[in-house]
């Protein structure tokens, strides 16, 4: 997965978050591993995705997590995940738009609202071992978004680090 990859689906985020960790296993065991992970194996992360996506089971594979609503499944191979979610992501009520594709992503242009895209990969190091990497790109549609963008991630973006460390 490139960056150039990622930009075919959010090209311009306001927002752009990017964690890998390594590990001395092989990419295709590494991605099978990572794909095992449940909500409830995570301390504050876990707590945290319940609490912004109300009556999401605590034993909920992150794998599951991303292919479920508010999400739409973008893209999907052997290593790699793509998701995707656009809407009001600083308001409290869970008014996400279901969308019936990857399509309406990419043509996702309601006022007032933003693009969100979830990459998660495992890809060979080049010395024997791999790295599992996530990346979240955050677009807003237009200028209100980008404010109100601003705004939110000047309160949570400070929570970003969890996903590596957890």
């Amino acid at each position: 997965m490139s960056s150039e990859d990622l930009d075919a689906w959010v090209r311009s985020p306001a927002v752009r978050t990017r964690r890998e960790r390594a590990a001395a296993v092989d990419a295709d065991e590494l991605w099978r591993a990572a794909s095992s992970v449940r909500l409830s194996d995570t301390r504050t992360l876990g707590r945290l995705v319940r609490w912004r996506i109300p009556d999401t089971p605590a034993d909920l594979r992150f794998a599951e997590l991303f292919e479920r609503y508010p999400f739409t499944p973008l893209e999907s191979g052997p290593n790699h995940f793509l998701s995707g979610l656009c809407g009001r992501i600083w308001t409290f009520r869970r008014d996400y738009p279901r969308l019936e594709n990857a399509s309406a992503f990419r043509s996702w242009n309601e006022p007032g609202t933003a693009r969100v895209l979830f990459a998660h990969w495992s890809e060979a190091d080049g010395n024997g071992g791999s790295r599992i990497v996530s990346e979240a790109r955050v677009e807003p549609v237009d200028r209100p978004a980008a404010v109100r963008l601003r705004a939110l991630w000047a309160v949570v973006g400070r929570f970003e680090p969890l996903i590596g460390s957890e």
